[in-house]
């Protein structure tokens, strides 16, 4: 058995339990969950509001689920917060300060933390991104999807070109750094109509760009009634389009679906990809977080109102998943993440970040190597150009 020899720079654990030397680094995750209207390509945890949003009820919650937390992560510098949604920019001013205050209060946030909220261009008022700054805010990904009137009507977006390009002028003003999520391969959607979008959104120059092919999810609206998409050759013509123009334009193609200016890679994401830990909270809300001898992976009740009723009676109902990861989908797990890198990660960062020996995945390692989809880097662990190109069969081999 694996655990029971020694090996290198592992401590093996018993029955198979991971022993890390070193914590990880950790990321805060903070879900709002509420949105204008549920747009039907989301399979995320988003709920359309009705009337006003309960804030008050909301951020007593988010308290609560964090309070209950902090054993599992005391006094662990948090190196970067992500507010997702739904749509956290429906918040007020007043409650994205109250939650920042309360970041700042019971955590160990570090100085010059990246601090990411998701926001709308159908709820941005340029006051409001002003303030969402001064409370911390330092950076803005905005989802806009498209710029066409059309193709944002088809997915159901609130929002209009003009609005989306306002939106883009208004964040750039108000923080430093702004992403821009577009999507391709939109119902109807050209190789002329992607280049417009993409060409837009490019003028703008923001540091980073998340550029997403549509994916018609299971349990939403598009899964139900599909709406008629590019085919498969005119969707790989996008691709290349994406890739090349990117490219030329300067920004680097870090991650399968993340663009960016040199040093403006999303911090936060990239430590999720590095297989790094981050606590999840609020309702729906995922989290990894790694032990010495184990690492859990939890999550909060998805229904908002379930969530807030019962993170309040602080006795854990509030969460309900919270299981340790078993040691052997660890390998699996790491890959998983690691391979989205385009430049992968150190081999060292295998043992530190599960306990295990490399030796656990080298038979696979020599497989994917052998098909030509995992680079020989003596020193990194990467996909090669069709390992990149062809992710899931790459993936598969790290299955067993």
């Amino acid at each position: 058995m694996e655990n029971q020899v020694r090996r290198p720079g592992v401590i093996p654990g018993p029955q198979g339990r991971p022993i890390l030397a070193v914590s990880p680094p950790l990321s805060l995750y903070v879900h709002v969950p509420w949105c204008v209207r549920k747009c039907p390509y989301c399979d995320f945890n988003s709920h359309e509001k009705s009337g006003d949003l309960p804030e008050e009820q909301y951020l007593a919650a988010l308290e609560a689920d964090l309070e209950q937390a902090l054993p599992l992560v005391w006094d662990r510098p948090v190196v970067s917060v992500f507010i997702g949604g739904g749509t956290p920019s429906l918040l007020s001013a007043s409650a994205i300060d109250r939650m920042m205050t309360l970041f700042r209060s019971y955590l160990n946030l570090m100085p010059g933390s990246e601090i990411t909220m998701e926001a709308n261009p159908g709820t941005v008022e340029a006051e409001r991104f002003s303030a969402y700054a001064g409370s911390g805010i330092n950076r803005i990904s905005l989802g806009i999807q498209s710029f066409d009137d059309a193709a944002l009507a088809a997915l159901g977006r609130i929002h209009d070109g003009k609005q989306a390009m306002e939106a883009i002028e208004i964040a750039q003003r108000a923080v430093s750094r702004v992403n821009l999520d577009i999507m391709y391969a939109l119902p109807g959607q050209t190789v002329q109509a992607c280049e417009r979008d993409l060409r837009q959104a490019m003028a703008f120059d923001t540091g980073h760009l998340s550029l997403y092919h549509l994916t018609l999810e299971p349990n939403t609206v598009f899964a139900k009634y599909p709406p008629q998409v590019p085919d498969d050759d005119t969707s790989a013509a996008m691709q290349e389009l994406i890739a090349d123009a990117t490219k030329a334009g300067g920004w680097e193609r870090y991650e399968v679906s993340a663009y960016a200016k040199p040093g403006e890679y999303c911090a936060h994401n990239v430590n999720y990809w590095e297989f790094g830990d981050y606590l999840g909270i609020g309702p729906g809300a995922h989290g990894k977080l790694s032990f010495r001898d184990k690492i859990v992976r939890q999550a909060r009740l998805k229904n908002p109102a379930s969530w807030m009723e019962k993170a309040v009676k602080r006795d854990g109902s509030h969460i309900a998943e919270d299981r340790e990861v078993p040691w052997k989908e660890l390998g699996f797990e790491f890959m998983l993440n690691a391979l989205r890198l385009k430049h992968g990660v150190p081999r060292s960062s295998f043992t530190e970040r599960t306990g295990q020996s490399l030796y656990a995945i080298a038979p696979a390692m020599e497989r994917a190597m052998e098909r030509g989809l995992l680079d020989t880097d003596p020193a990194r662990i990467k996909a090669t150009d069709l390992g990149w190109r062809f992710l899931n069969d790459l993936l598969s081999e790290f299955l067993d």
